[in-house]
């Protein structure tokens, strides 16, 4: 599944998202829910921004910071990375944070699958056995089996009862 695609299901599933933006850690943008290039761009940096700072004042045991919510007066603004792709998205005032960052992580979770599930080019294999190697002509040669014919009569068989008196 490409960004576009992954972004159009998010929000499609996720009323609280205003605005979404996929990019990488180059901070080159894959998709995005707004209609301008220059404010996905600068959604973008401004999230990747957000991630730096955030990152140079975490405490803890060294590991990647991996989400983080940023939240204002006028709304949220969420950023998730995974490897090297990263997803942003604004909200209004008090969302729902397990469920943004929920919606967010399967969004990236859906493209990775998709990516990595393409189909590869069909190969040809060589047959491996003389039945395999055999032309459809000689198969064809072979007799079919013949069928029994169906009986038409049927044998029934009645039995009286006997009286229990």
């Amino acid at each position: 599944m490409d960004a576009q695609q992954a972004l159009g299901d998010l929000t499609e599933i996720s009323s609280q998202i205003r605005a979404a933006v996929v990019f990488d850690d180059k901070g080159k943008v894959a998709g995005s829910t707004l209609g301008d290039s220059g404010r996905a761009d600068e959604l973008a940096r401004s999230a990747a921004e957000l991630l730096a700072v955030a990152e140079g004042v975490k405490t803890g045991d060294g590991t990647e910071l991996t989400q983080l919510e940023a939240a204002t007066d006028e709304g949220s603004v969420f950023v998730v990375r995974e490897g090297t792709t990263r997803i942003a998205a604004t909200t209004g005032v008090d969302p729902t944070v397990g469920l943004v960052f929920y919606d967010l992580k399967s969004a990236l979770r859906n493209m990775a699958q998709k990516v990595e599930s393409k189909p590869k080019a069909p190969t040809r294999k060589k047959p491996t056995t003389t039945a395999a190697k055999k032309p459809a002509s000689a198969a064809a040669k072979k007799p079919a089996a013949a069928k029994k014919p169906a009986s038409t009569t049927r044998k029934t068989t009645t039995r009286k009862k006997t009286d229990a008196s």
